[in-house]
């Protein structure tokens, strides 16, 4: 069965118009010809809206006893037989009374989907999951009732339906929101300009991160690599140099002024010419976070290309570089990345940003081999030019040593550019002016002397020597710089580990640095983890395939080709990738073997504990069976009706203990998963009375505990909240001497609720309240036939798993207060949309 579609329209406050513009869609798919009804549709008494509402098909709510008032809910079984084309089920994220078929009513609208119902519903901002905590900041009203925002996110159509905060106080004014009495103190606390405007940026940065992507998506499903100008998107690159804080500081800067999205890009040379230390790196990560930005690293040979292709990728707008630190005889051979990046940047808009780097001199380091060769042949040619043109100016005063001299200067400046095949050129060129211009007979190339040969080969040998040693030199220093680089990336890629990168970001992580297509993670039967579009699923599928040390997995890749060196750091990638594997693999089984050891402690104790207390109550109960079913006495009716209420004492006290031990081993085992919602105190107290008689309680027992906790509720398990006020309230009565009361109070503060059970018995030494809930503890009141003192140990658990806290003080006068922590429900939640 197709799956039916949502529609939702989304609110900023109350008032805004949501059901109304819910019900303006219905009436047009209606006249569409369409089958809608409406099974929940909230007026709130507005006249307009309830004129829309007439000529839609109703579906009757379903209405629910609940304490003693009659609710009414959305009838999900009702709908499922009508099965409508569209169904309108207002106010998305309220919670069904007790009772209902779910919890939530965005959970009956799923129920609705699955079975091919399209549904329209509203929700205002307020109400999503990920941003009740900042609405809270802002307008400091609770709002218990919220929805998960990717049921929002999963809608086919969230539509905003907009309001000016001004235009909303005004139609609060008119009386068209809430009636006249509530007006005054709404605009007041909640309908406060500046809430509403706060609320309606909130709506709005929601909405267009949805359909950024949403976007997103479309480009990739369409293979979309042109940009986009749907939102302002900032990246500024960074080699890692002293510049880069300047420049990402200025870039923040432009980023703010257009309200853009700031990133943070790190281009790591193919040829290790970028290599940046981890500090820098580190400082460089820390501002980026400081200035709300995303910091990204990718590698290529050609940096300018390597930048463009990410920019497009992530549909940026603008691009911030630095200016070049190169000299300007470099920008005359090779007009650097910058240049290159404007001309190549299409729709992008380049800034160029200055920085105190880049008026630095020539530096000889900073130009690229193939600039440096460039170099070496021009000098090649000019300087014994130059030098010969010196000479046979200075030929009046210098002899042939002092002229040899000078071209053998010039042959090893052109040596130490680099390069043997310039150094021998520059040689051989020097030996031919030599002998043509100063040697006898000059102006001819024959050589009658053998010192002017031998200095000719000299001048070769000499530049071929000192060139090598340069060309070695600089052999070892890219190498060195390649090193850099792998050892860059290997902590990078470290790093993400030690950070607690899990599997998937790690290979997003080399996804992005490697600008492949995609990546993923594989054994021979299985795919363990994949990133990317149409990620390899075989090692026949992939382009590059890297096999993990251990001989098991294999990382594979599509995308462009990757160099030996980019091998060598990827395959430590796949072996960090593979210890991700192994280490989650071991953390399982060392969690198994700790339960099963904490299991073993446990049976150890037990069977140390229970070797007294289980045998008592059995013991009882055996006595007064056998005694009953001896024919030797003839018991009195009063005789026999005590023998019976020993029995049931001591089964009582069996079954006591026996829950309290399951409980218990529940608790050391973590399978204990509590179903956190509304709870009346004054309800769960009740029960837990009630339920009170299984542990041996006569009536009049029971009807010393005095509760007074008036109307309040809690967020808690009831079932859980009931086991642990019976437990607390069971102690007091058995431990409390005579016919002294037991307290139950509860009292409200803030956000959490405050729950006591109070007795006036011997209580426990000063200082030794916390020891109360270790497990097989018996303090003060507690004796050694009861029990094997697992009770309280069993609430502390219970009250720990449902996000609360209990602790044992003094009763002012002598006794025991128990004192348990929950979080408050709210006493009224506005129902509003």
């Amino acid at each position: 069965m197709k799956r039916g579609q949502l529609r939702i329209y989304l609110g900023a406050a109350p008032g805004v118009g949501k059901t109304y513009s819910m019900l303006s869609e219905a009436q047009r798919r209606i006249e569409r010809g369409r089958d809608v009804v409406a099974a929940v549709v909230e007026t709130h008494g507005r006249s307009k809206t309830a004129q829309l509402l007439a000529g839609i098909e109703r579906i009757p709510p379903k209405l629910i006893e609940y304490r003693g008032t009659t609710m009414s809910e959305l009838d999900v079984d009702a709908v499922l037989r009508r099965a409508p084309a569209v169904v309108l089920v207002d106010e998305l994220a309220h919670t069904n009374v007790p009772g209902s078929k779910n919890e939530k009513r965005w959970q009956d609208v799923l129920e609705l989907l699955d079975a091919g119902i399209d549904v329209v519903s509203t929700v205002n901002v307020q109400h999503l999951e990920s941003l009740n905590d900042v609405v809270e900041q802002i307008t400091g009203v609770v709002q218990r009732e919220t929805v998960p925002d990717w049921v929002v996110r999963g809608a086919s159509q969230v539509e905003l339906v907009d309001i000016t905060p001004e235009a909303l106080r005004r139609r609060l004014s008119h009386g068209n929101v809430y009636a006249a009495d509530k007006v005054d103190a709404a605009l007041r606390n909640y309908f406060r300009p500046g809430n509403l405007t706060a609320l309606r940026e909130l709506a709005l940065l929601w909405l267009a991160d949805q359909v950024d992507a949403a976007l997103a998506k479309y480009r990739e499903d369409h293979k979309i690599t042109a940009t986009w100008e749907a939102r302002e998107r900032v990246v500024v690159a960074v080699t890692g140099g002293p510049e880069s804080e300047t420049i990402v500081r200025r870039a923040s800067r432009i980023a703010a002024k257009s309200s853009a999205e700031l990133i943070v890009v790190h281009v790591v040379r193919g040829d290790g010419l970028a290599g940046v230390s981890a500090q820098r790196l580190t400082r460089l990560r820390d501002l980026a976070t400081g200035l709300d930005a995303s910091l990204h690293n990718v590698t290529g040979d050609d940096v300018p290309t390597a930048l463009l292709d990410f920019a497009r990728q992530v549909n940026a707008t603008q691009l911030v570089l630095g200016t070049s630190r190169r000299s300007r005889w470099a920008r005359m051979l090779d007009e650097g990345i910058g240049a290159t990046v404007v001309q190549k940047s299409g729709k992008i808009d380049v800034h160029m940003v200055t920085h105190e780097e880049s008026v630095q001199s020539f530096r000889w380091s900073a130009l690229a081999r193939r600039e440096r060769m460039t170099w070496s042949w021009s000098a090649a040619l000019l300087v014994p030019t130059i030098i010969c043109l010196a000479n046979l100016w200075l030929d009046r005063w210098l002899d042939l040593g002092g002229e040899s001299a000078l071209f053998f200067i010039g042959v090893i400046a052109v040596s130490l550019l680099g390069g043997v095949a310039p150094a021998a050129m520059a040689a051989l060129l020097s030996g031919i002016l030599l002998n043509w211009f100063f040697t006898e007979p000059r102006y001819s190339l024959t050589i009658d002397q053998l010192d002017n040969f031998l200095t000719i080969v000299v001048l070769l040998l000499v530049a071929v020597a000192v060139a090598a040693l340069v060309d070695v030199a600089a052999k070892r220093t890219r190498e060195a710089r390649k090193a850099s680089r792998q050892a860059e990336l290997l902590t990078l890629f470290a790093g993400s580990v030690l950070h607690g990168a899990d599997l998937p970001d790690l290979l997003e992580r080399a996804r992005e640095t490697y600008g492949q297509d995609a990546v993923s993670l594989v054994t021979e039967d299985e795919v363990i983890a994949s990133v990317g579009a149409k990620p390899p699923l075989k090692v026949s599928d992939a382009e590059t395939a890297l096999e993990a040390g251990d001989d098991m997995h294999w990382l594979l890749l599509s995308g462009r080709q990757l160099s030996p060196a980019d091998r060598v750091v990827l395959g430590a990638v796949a072996n960090q990738a593979a210890g991700l594997v192994r280490q989650k693999q071991l953390q399982a089984e060392a969690s198994a073997a700790q339960a099963l050891l904490e299991a073993d402690k446990l049976r150890r104790a037990l069977l140390s504990a229970v070797s007294h207390d289980l045998r008592t109550p059995l013991a009882g109960a055996k006595a007064a069976v056998s005694s009953l079913r001896s024919d030797d006495v003839e018991f009195s009716p009063e005789d026999t009706a005590e023998l019976l209420e020993t029995i049931e004492e001591s089964v009582d006290q069996l079954t006591a203990l026996v829950g309290n031990l399951l409980d218990s081993s529940r608790l050391m085992v973590g399978v204990i998963q509590p179903q956190v919602r509304r709870v009346y105190l004054d309800e769960v107290v009740h029960h837990a009375l009630m339920s009170m008689g299984t542990r041996g309680l006569r009536r009049t027992a029971r009807n010393r505990v005095k509760v007074e906790v008036d109307a309040i509720s809690v967020r808690a398990d009831p079932g859980l909240l009931e086991r642990v006020l019976a437990n607390l309230i069971d102690n007091a009565v058995r431990y409390s001497p005579g016919d002294e009361p037991i307290r139950v109070a509860a009292e409200r503060t803030g956000n959490r609720v405050s729950v006591t059970v109070m007795d006036t018995g011997r209580g426990v030494p000063s200082g030794m309240e916390d020891q109360l809930f270790e497990p097989f503890q018996r303090l003060g009141d507690r004796d050694n036939s009861t029990g094997v003192g697992l009770g309280l140990s069993v609430v502390k658990g219970f009250v720990e798993a449902m996000g609360g806290t209990v602790h044992a003080e003094p009763t002012p006068g002598g006794g025991l207060t128990m004192v348990i922590d929950l979080p408050a429900d709210t006493e009224e939640e506005q129902e509003i949309g």
